[in-house]
């Protein structure tokens, strides 16, 4: 990884200037520069590569994601063998608990949920009837309350989700779009994992040496605490990857994209375990933060102290959950028709789409950009990774 003097003497010309080093920009620089031969310029105006899935260790040596927890998993086997070049794996299903009531209660909801909750017995065959007696009817499914209160009616929406998703987007479900709590599963068993991905796993030695090996190579340079309009006029390129927010990029022509941000506060405890789970989830509105994350749990790390993150969302701040309304995606439509009648710019990421995905999605979104870049397929492009880092290998 090499970073990048500028000044008006340098006379480089760079193929790509690729604007964001997290997970978009990064795949799309490592592509064309290893694969492709070509010159890239990465610039990112944090002090940092990684983006938001960036992680240090503390003051403490308690290995930390700045930007809350980061969780790998996907059922993509291109997309886990392609990150698999620059990391080894270790093995790790994510559970999270909801406290609800003064319980500590799966969530996703599972058997185990409605039995502690309701103070039932009910097994797996049960669940179902009981979910029924339960449920609203409802004749269309367009909000968040729609899809959460037909499956698994008021009162467990009331408890588990109304509080949580106000203080995550200051907006009543009843006024988002059902996708936001459509990607929470109901469950009939006591599979408390939160995701069933078949492939789960954290990267062995964190996201940043990840990211730090994937960016490993001579055509890549990389500028820090740089905003990329700062080096167009002196440093020349031919085209552009931007992965950063697609209204800014046009000076919010036709306003501002919604956006909801997060705050960050981390504390290390001078004790080997702070809670019972890696995530604990407060659904309760009196409650300010949304959740608590302790580190330890995600990367196995051995410590006599343990280090937490309390998550609370705010209007202000770095962009982090486009808020899904329609009037919201009507507007991106207007951006995404100016990018579109935009020569020689790519948009890729969450924040160039306005559009919540997952790392591995934006991954092989990216991987789809730098294929149609390429005039080839993802197909061709997978079978033409060259051989880098290390082998798929999961450490126990």
């Amino acid at each position: 990884m090499t970073t990048y003097s500028t000044t008006k003497r340098s006379i480089d010309v760079f193929d790509y200037l690729v604007v964001g080093a997290g997970f978009a920009g990064s795949v799309v620089a490592e592509q064309m520069a290893r694969n492709f031969g070509k010159k890239v310029l990465l610039v990112d105006r944090r002090p940092h590569i990684g983006g938001n899935a960036y992680d240090h260790y503390n003051d403490h040596g308690i290995l930390v994601h700045k930007y809350g927890p980061h969780i790998f998993h996907t059922n993509s086997r291109e997309v886990f063998d392609y990150l698999s070049r620059f990391t080894e794996w270790r093995p790790y299903e994510h559970r999270v608990r909801a406290n609800v009531d003064n319980n500590l209660v799966p969530i996703p909801i599972n058997l185990d949920t409605v039995n502690a909750l309701y103070g039932l017995n009910l097994d797996s065959s049960q669940l179902e009837a009981f979910f029924s007696t339960v449920a609203e009817t409802r004749q269309a499914i367009r909000t968040s309350e729609d899809v959460v209160v037909s499956r698994v009616g008021r009162e467990l929406y009331e408890k588990m989700f109304r509080g949580y998703t106000r203080k995550q987007w200051s907006l009543d479900p009843s006024e988002l779009d059902a996708s936001v709590t459509a990607r929470i599963p109901v469950r009939t068993n006591r599979d408390d994992r939160y995701f069933t991905d078949s492939h789960q796993a954290m990267p062995l030695h964190g996201y940043t040496r990840m990211f730090e090996n994937m960016l490993d190579h001579e055509n890549i340079k990389i500028l820090v605490n740089t905003d990329y309009r700062e080096v167009m006029g002196f440093v020349p390129y031919r085209e552009m990857v931007y992965t950063g927010p697609i209204d800014e990029f046009f000076n919010y022509r036709y306003g501002k994209l919604p956006y909801r941000s997060l705050e960050f506060k981390h504390e290390t405890v001078d004790q080997p375990v702070f809670q019972q789970y890696p995530v604990v989830n407060y659904p309760n509105e009196h409650i300010p933060y949304t959740r608590i994350t302790e580190f330890k749990y995600l990367t196995g790390q051995s410590h006599s102290k343990t280090s937490v993150v309390y998550e609370f969302p705010r209007a202000e701040g770095d962009p982090y959950y486009p808020v899904p309304k329609a009037e919201n995606n009507a507007l991106y439509k207007k951006y995404q028709a100016l990018a579109e009648a935009t020569p020689d710019v790519h948009f890729v990421g969450r924040l160039a789409t306005y559009k919540y995905y997952n790392m591995d999605q934006i991954v092989a979104q990216a991987l789809t950009v730098c294929a149609k870049i390429a005039g080839t397929s993802r197909a061709e492009l997978s079978r033409r990774q060259p051989v880098v880092g290390t082998a798929a290998t999961l450490t126990a």
